[in-house]
């Protein structure tokens, strides 16, 4: 396809435009700012909006989230673009849509986003403030924790399925507890928060709650170290072609590493978070991450196979 008619096909969507050497200026559909600030470059196959960041090295993405059908069909088919979405069933074609789980918060399960809290809230809340969660975290996060019951003594991290209902939450001692957590026996092959994520945005992926607290409002929680391709988070990435961050702990590399080439053979943008000298995420304070997430290293075919040979981490 010709840049002339990409460029007729991307002023029908955004409208006008003025030159700036090998930019084109487009109004940012994200931030609706009163100057045209979303920079195309055509050739480079990329876009970048100087005020708010929404950047991204695939201008179907664009076209995809604020085109129409005809337009997302024109751009695919002189791009050679395949709809990930036409071809969900083709990607997925074993999967039978799964009824959402739904599991109910321990009898004993007190919110530690109350106004008036008991005695025993002086011990989880201490425990938090050491791990630097502050009380709009709590709030956000929904936490919460049980003085009595199977739960005693451990912090309460809820996730909340689309429906709204409860369908997984973490258990983690914040005493001296041998067993650090002690999480449902159900499935963890939930979506974690799905109910507060935004698929359309860049999406953090962590190994643990705590991770995910420190990495902002649009992170998920794996609940281990592995995504598996017939996950539904997997293929709710897939699906929705959603550019992530892949920030898994330091003993981990060989599975991020895994999980980068199996999310490259979709074509999802894939940005690498170097958490080194820390352990995990959650070790670090939220102005580090933010700094790491600015430094991120983009992935593609060429570096991860660079990595492989060379075993650089």
């Amino acid at each position: 396809m010709s840049e002339g008619k990409k460029l007729k096909l991307l002023s029908d969507i955004f409208g006008s435009y003025y030159r700036s050497k090998n930019e084109i200026l487009f109004f940012c559909p994200r931030c609706d700012h009163r100057k045209k600030k979303l920079s195309i470059n055509i050739e480079k196959n990329a876009f970048k909006c100087w005020v708010c960041d929404y950047s991204g090295h695939s201008l179907y993405r664009l076209v995809r989230s604020y085109g129409n059908y005809e337009q997302r069909a024109v751009w695919s088919k002189y791009t050679r673009t395949i709809d990930i979405v036409s071809f969900e069933e083709k990607l997925f074609p074993s999967q039978v849509e799964k009824k959402e789980q739904k599991i109910p918060l321990p009898g004993e399960f007190i919110s530690l986003a109350n106004k008036n809290l008991p005695y025993s809230s002086l011990y989880p809340l201490h425990y938090l403030k050491t791990r630097g969660i502050l009380k709009e975290d709590i709030v956000r996060w929904k936490i919460g924790y049980c003085a009595e019951g199977k739960f005693k003594n451990r912090i309460i991290i809820p996730s909340f399925g689309l429906s709204g209902y409860c369908n997984y939450f973490i258990a983690r001692s914040y005493t001296d507890d041998w067993r650090k957590y002690l999480n449902p026996p159900i499935s963890r092959d939930i979506i974690f928060n799905h109910l507060f994520l935004d698929f359309d945005s860049e999406l953090v992926v962590v190994e643990g709650a705590f991770d995910a607290i420190v990495a902002g409002k649009n992170a998920v929680s794996l609940l281990g170290s592995t995504m598996r391709e017939n996950s539904v988070l997997f293929q709710e990435i897939v699906k929705n072609d959603t550019p992530i961050y892949i920030a898994l702990d330091s003993d981990a590399e060989k599975k991020a590493m895994t999980l980068i080439n199996n999310l490259l053979s979709y074509d999802i943008e894939i940005k690498k978070i170097n958490i080194f000298p820390f352990s995990d995420v959650g070790e670090m304070t939220k102005e580090e991450f933010s700094k790491r997430m600015f430094e991120a290293e983009i992935m593609n075919k060429d570096n991860y196979l660079l990595r492989q040979i060379t075993g650089v981490q």
